[in-house]
């Protein structure tokens, strides 16, 4: 199950469980659209992966126990270990090779 992280790791921005401008990596790491595209030119930070919409969590339950209700968003903020000069540099070295490639 995703962990539905409630904040961009990069500016903060609050990404609600029903957001649709959030972007995970496989790790989960959690950005907005915009900085995505403006600031890490589609490289994670964290692992060096590619980033896909993260899925919204279904707000009502179709299935028994399945629903954001009953298996609620993160409420953890999560925040990025490295400067913005080193993500910037980071992304650089890897924003030219395809995700699949990394």
């Amino acid at each position: 199950m995703i962990e539905l992280r409630p904040n961009c790791e990069y500016c903060d921005k609050d990404l609600p469980p029903d957001a649709l401008d959030a972007r995970i990596c496989t790790y989960e790491c959690t950005f907005c659209a915009d900085c995505v595209e403006r600031h890490l030119a589609n490289v994670c930070p964290n692992c060096g992966g590619g980033f896909a919409p993260r899925p919204v969590r279904p707000a009502q339950e179709h299935r028994p126990g399945l629903s954001l209700a009953k298996r609620p968003a993160s409420t953890r903020r999560i925040h990025l270990s490295y400067s913005r000069e080193e993500i910037a540099a980071f992304s650089r070295s890897l924003r030219d090779v395809p995700p699949e490639r990394r």
